[in-house]
């Protein structure tokens, strides 16, 4: 954990993530990513010199067989409010639209629903689980699928909604996450999403486990990269 928070406080405070009185909402999948941010920004909300609130929100898609009970528990024990917001989300992709490359329509539909329920629960920022690897990926999931030079922000504002969306865990790598999850066995809850382990960001993930194993220190250069580009949101002052 102390190597957890040394990198999320280094993001929250290099960011400006988070200020006094702020009430963030954690986006609660039920992985090793979002449970670890869950802790982990309680842990940084007991000694971090500015006052913040947490809410834990989970949206259901639709699916069978996911049980929230694991999580539900966890945030008990964490004294963080924990609301579950059920959708349809599942039958409108796979039964309705029949989407054949259903993660993009997926993800836009999952982020107007959360958005939603953080407002509701008067919190204007949402906090999402997105970590070192996940920048990497994303940015080549822009370049070799969309052709252009692009990458999500460690902070974005939406102006429609009027809400910021955060990612303290953009400096921790994702064996870090494992690691901390095995050993304090978070209740993980498997994804039951028939495209979970066939998308496009599992073929670039391991297309970069395979060069960075023949470059070591790659995944580090090409994350200063994005920092020192001109991907709006990244550049350090």
């Amino acid at each position: 954990m102390q190597r957890i928070l040394s990198y999320l406080r280094k993001a929250v405070e290099d960011y400006n993530m988070i200020q006094d009185g702020d009430r963030i909402a954690i986006g609660v999948s039920g992985g090793k990513d979002s449970l670890t941010l869950l802790t982990a920004l309680k842990a940084l909300q007991r000694f971090y010199p500015k006052k913040f609130e947490l809410e834990a929100i989970t949206l259901t898609m639709g699916f069978d067989n996911f049980d929230l009970s694991g999580v539900q528990k966890l945030c008990d024990e964490l004294g963080i409010n924990y609301t579950i917001k059920p959708t349809n989300i599942a039958e409108v992709i796979f039964d309705i639209r029949k989407e054949t490359n259903p993660c993009s329509l997926c993800a836009k539909m999952r982020r107007g629903a959360l958005h939603d329920v953080a407002l509701e629960l008067g919190c204007k920022k949402v906090a999402l689980g997105h970590h070192h690897d996940d920048v990497i990926e994303t940015f080549f999931l822009s370049l070799f699928f969309e052709g252009r030079i692009n990458c999500f922000s460690p902070v974005t504002y939406l102006d429609r909604k009027d809400i910021y969306l955060i990612r303290p865990m953009i400096y921790v790598p994702e064996k870090d996450i494992r690691g901390f999850s095995r050993r304090k066995a978070l209740p993980v809850v498997a994804s039951p999403c028939p495209a979970n382990g066939n998308t496009k960001r599992q073929y670039i993930k391991e297309l970069l486990a395979d060069l960075n194993r023949e470059n070591k220190g790659l995944k580090t250069r090409l994350f200063g990269a994005i920092q020192r580009s001109e991907i709006e949101g990244w550049k350090l002052d």
